[in-house]
């Protein structure tokens, strides 16, 4: 059983104008190939998630851009300890699918000014290290919230404080969609406005990071104190760092 939701008319954008996007966002940063891998999560169950709305809005941006996208669907995840050891499929498959990521993207809805508990979930089932592999570490990050009032940032903050926490980068740029009920037509298919042209924004801005950034993703990540508890040295031959101090 896979819990990847499939994405509805991939290829058909009726919010985007062509002539203003850019198709390789992230020309001439970085090696572009192979395509950027991106995994989105969103955080409600209902029938019309308007998280999951823009994340399938955003998901087709990044395929526009050359991007491979997978949107997890959590339904059936169970809560935290809920299941010994996590030994669950659907906690399994969450976390191949954050290995097999290089950046990410997360929409909540904002709930009582915070986000919801399905989004936390899923946040709290990948840890920083499983078997010395590291499931979020040093991807990029773009982050997204839905209201159903007025326009509001807390959601997003707190999913920056939860990125920098599990040591993403999170890109500078993000979205918050007020009274998205009022955003999306009897398609279910986000209408042209500026909610969703922030949205083009914030994913050209999460392909130039993440490709910006890949060549670099495990000297950014290394760490003085984790190479000390598993006893490696560095191997001044190799140390960048020791290099460039001697020019």
């Amino acid at each position: 059983m896979s819990r990847l939701r499939p994405l509805p008319d991939p290829d058909h954008l009726p919010a985007l104008d062509p002539a203003y996007l850019a198709a390789a966002p992230a020309a001439g940063l970085g090696p572009g190939d192979p395509p950027p891998r991106v995994l989105l999560l969103y955080g409600s169950l209902r029938e019309r998630s308007y998280s999951r709305l823009c994340v399938e809005e955003a998901a087709r941006l990044l395929r526009r851009m050359g991007c491979e996208t997978r949107i997890f669907d959590p339904s059936d995840l169970p809560l935290t300890d809920q299941v010994a050891g996590d030994d669950h499929p659907a906690v399994h498959e969450l976390r191949e699918h954050a290995m097999w990521s290089e950046a990410m993207v997360w929409c909540s809805p904002e709930r009582h000014g915070q986000i919801s508990g399905i989004m936390k979930l899923q946040i709290d089932h990948l840890p920083l290290n499983i078997g010395g592999m590291r499931p979020t570490q040093g991807r990029t990050l773009a982050v997204m919230q839905v209201s159903g009032g007025s326009q509001s940032f807390n959601a997003v903050n707190t999913l920056r404080l939860l990125g920098r926490w599990m040591r993403m980068i999170t890109i500078p740029n993000q979205s918050s969609v007020a009274k998205a009920f009022m955003e999306f037509d009897d398609n279910d298919r986000m209408k042209p406005s500026a909610y969703y042209d922030r949205i083009v924004d914030v994913m050209e801005e999460l392909v130039r990071f993440t490709v910006l950034t890949r060549p670099h993703a495990a000297q950014l990540v290394d760490r003085y104190s984790e190479r000390k508890a598993a006893g490696v040295p560095l191997d001044p031959s190799t140390d960048l760092s020791a290099v460039a101090g001697r020019r």
